[in-house]
C-alpha cells in the first residue's frame, strides 16, 4: 500500500510539472501577449521569418512575422516595432495593425483610411540619395500624384535640389528624424524634440518653407511615449498599411515580385511605404501608379486622411 501511495504522490508531481511547463512555454509563444482569442492570438505557430527595414546606411533589425493559418500576424505591442497582419492576397482587405485605429487616434497617429473609397496614401521614405528619386518624382508627376516623402539629415543635407523638387510640385515632406535612430530608445523629451526640430530647421533653410507635420517613426519602432511627444510637437505619425522589401539595394525585387506584392495586398485607404533607395522602385512606379488606376483606385494626400 505505501509503495502504491508513494507512485501515486510522484506520478502527481510529475504530472504538476508537465502542467507548468506546457502552461508558461505557451506564455513565451511569439504574439502570445496579444491575448487569447484575439486577432493576433497566433498559438501554435508553424514559424517565423524576419522582416529587416534598411532607410540609410545600416541594416536593422524590425519587426517578427509568424505564420499561422495561412495568414501572417505581428506580435502587438504598446512599444515594439510596426506590424502587419494580411488576409488573403487579392482579397484587397484592410491588413490589421501592432495597434488598432482607436488606440492610434488617442495620439493623431494613422495606419489606414476608410475603406469605403479606393483611395491610396503614397509615402516614400528617404534615407539616402542613390539615384532613384528623380525617377520617382517623374512618375508622380505623370499620375499627378502628390506624395509625402519622409526625410532624414543625410537626405537634406546631400540632396537639397530634390527637396526643393518635391516642394515645388507640391509634395509634402515629412519627419523621419535627423539621425534615424531607433526612438524607442529615447525617453528624454528634449533629445526627441531635438531630433525633430533639426530637420524642420534644415527644410525651412532649404526650401524657406515650413515641414510638413507629419512624423514616421524610423524602423517603425516606436512607443506610446514617442507618440505623445510627437504629438505634443504638432506633428501626426504615420505608420503604414502596405509595404514589401524594397530596401536591399544588394538583393533587389524583380519587376514581378514587386508587381505581384503590391497590387496583391493593395486595399482601399492603403497607407503606402516606398523606399527612394529603391532602383525596383523607379523602375516599376509608372507602371504601377497605372495599374492601381485600372484597378479603380485614386491617389490622396496625407492632409486628406487626417483631415
Amino acid at each position: 500500500m505505501k509503495k502504491k501511495q508513494t507512485k501515486l504522490v510522484k506520478t502527481a508531481f510529475w504530472a504538476v510539472i508537465l502542467m507548468l511547463v506546457l502552461f508558461f512555454g505557451r506564455r513565451m509563444l511569439p504574439g502570445d501577449e496579444a491575448g487569447a482569442g484575439g486577432e493576433n492570438d497566433v498559438s501554435g505557430n508553424e514559424g517565423t521569418v524576419g522582416y529587416r527595414e534598411n532607410d540609410g546606411e545600416e541594416i536593422h533589425r524590425g519587426m517578427t512575422v509568424v505564420s499561422h493559418g495561412g495568414e501572417q500576424y505581428v506580435e502587438a505591442a504598446v512599444s515594439g516595432s510596426w506590424g502587419l497582419g494580411f488576409g488573403a492576397d487579392g482579397s484587397e482587405t484592410q491588413p490589421s495593425g501592432s495597434l488598432s485605429r482607436e488606440e492610434l487616434a488617442k495620439y493623431d497617429a494613422w495606419y489606414l483610411g476608410d475603406d469605403s473609397e479606393k483611395v491610396l496614401y503614397l509615402t516614400f521614405d528617404c534615407g539616402y540619395e542613390n539615384g532613384n528619386t528623380e525617377k520617382i518624382l517623374d512618375a508622380l508627376k505623370k499620375h499627378n500624384a502628390k506624395g509625402t516623402f519622409f526625410v532624414v539629415g543625410h537626405f537634406l543635407e546631400s540632396a537639397p535640389e530634390l527637396v526643393k523638387r518635391m516642394q515645388q510640385e507640391g509634395h509634402m515632406v515629412g519627419n523621419h528624424t535627423w539621425h534615424h535612430f531607433d526612438m524607442d530608445t529615447i525617453a528624454e523629451e528634449g533629445k526627441f524634440r531635438e531630433e525633430l526640430d533639426t530637420v524642420a530647421d534644415k527644410y525651412r533653410e532649404i526650401t524657406g518653407q515650413e515641414l510638413s507635420p507629419f512624423y514616421r517613426p524610423p524602423q517603425g519602432k516606436y512607443n506610446l511615449d514617442n507618440l505623445a511627444m510627437a504629438q505634443k510637437q504638432g506633428y501626426k505619425t504615420i505608420f503604414w498599411s502596405l509595404a514589401y522589401v524594397d530596401w536591399n539595394v544588394d538583393a533587389q525585387p524583380s519587376r514581378e515580385e514587386a508587381m505581384a506584392k503590391l497590387t496583391g495586398r493593395v486595399h482601399p485607404g492603403a497607407v503606402v511605404l516606398l523606399h527612394n533607395t529603391s532602383k525596383t522602385n523607379g523602375e516599376i512606379l509608372d507602371e504601377l501608379l497605372t495599374k492601381w488606376e485600372e484597378m479603380g483606385y485614386r491617389f490622396g494626400t496625407l492632409e486628406e486622411l487626417t483631415s
